[in-house]
């Protein structure tokens, strides 16, 4: 497949055909990334970040926690013992 470089505006763009961007699950407005990879430019989507809920946070939790004591050191400064 080919396609032109056109100005658009201030800038040059290409125009991508839908069925090409189904295929590869894309869609109009979706967010991309560009990478130059030597003479070639690579376009790849952006994943969408799941949105931080304690669900998703504890998901992988079997529900066995050991505690233990960690040794931050000698003091340094004016810490409260």
């Amino acid at each position: 497949m080919q396609a032109m470089i056109q100005k658009w505006g201030n800038s040059q763009g290409i125009r991508i055909p839908k069925a090409f961007l189904e295929a590869l699950g894309m869609a109009e407005n979706d967010l991309v990334e560009l990478h130059r990879v030597d003479d070639n430019i690579m376009i790849t989507k952006v994943k969408e970040k799941k949105e931080l809920t304690l669900e998703n946070i504890f998901k992988d939790y079997d529900g066995e926690y050991v505690a233990e004591e960690f040794d931050w050191g000698s003091p340094v400064g004016k810490e409260v013992r």
